[in-house]
């Protein structure tokens, strides 16, 4: 999935999948810009999906979140990618009508912006519960941030999204923990040391959320071999 830090330069995430080889896909950045032909040779490049980053780039006007929303839609369906969603669940809940109608699937980054520090009762998870019970919307269960101390906030919400519809649900790991965070005196485009997290510990947090291994493999394999046409 190609940094925010980038913008529309996809190149990193392309060298990335072709370093990779034919078993890699991407999720490419665009604007209104982007022109078919670039479109084209992300496609050929292995990209199956664009991120539509609504939070990082603070959209707060849900009507500018629609019309951004839907014209990314309009563009995406003509080739059955699909868009990655990263917002808040007060942006969710604004234009979920919105995006319950959308012609290509969606998937709602980082546990869709659930704070696990609320468990499944904070206002708004349940209508990313109802995308997913209908199978609008996929969801990514990648931890944002990080290094934390305790994980076990997310267990709820994990347990309930996979309850919800497992075939709706995609492991993450937000490698390689990019920082967001410009230090003070730092420009935001200074290389930063990355968050330093123990990535066996947070994989192995998914036997604990996912205990049967028919619903891992879901997870793991089947969903993303849909998703992203493995």
């Amino acid at each position: 999935v190609t940094p925010s830090i980038y913008g529309v330069d996809n190149s990193a995430t392309l060298w990335g999948i072709k370093a990779r080889g034919n078993d890699a896909r991407g999720v490419a950045l665009i604007n209104d810009k982007t022109t078919d032909n670039e479109l084209d040779a992300l496609g050929h490049g292995g990209v199956r999906g664009i991120r539509l980053n609504l939070k990082t780039v603070r959209i707060t006007d849900p009507a500018v979140a629609v019309q951004m929303f839907q014209a990314v839609a309009e563009r995406m369906k003509k080739r059955n990618w699909h868009i990655q969603l990263w917002a808040t669940m007060e942006m969710i809940e604004a234009i979920k009508a919105q995006l319950a109608a959308s012609p290509v699937p969606l998937v709602f980054d980082h546990f869709a912006g659930a704070e696990p520090e609320k468990s499944v009762d904070q206002p708004g998870f349940d209508n990313i519960l109802d995308l997913v019970r209908t199978g609008k919307a996929y969801v990514k269960i990648s931890i944002p941030e990080g290094p934390r101390h305790d994980y076990t906030g997310f267990l709820p919400l994990a347990k309930a999204l996979i309850a919800a519809n497992p075939d709706r649900i995609l492991g993450g790991t937000n490698w390689p923990h990019p920082n967001a965070v410009t230090p003070p005196g730092r420009k935001p485009t200074d290389v930063t040391p990355l968050w330093q997290v123990d990535d066996g510990l947070v994989l192995n947090l998914l036997p604990v959320w996912a205990p049967d291994p028919a619903i891992r493999k879901k997870i793991l394999v089947d969903n993303p071999a849909r998703l992203y046409g493995f």
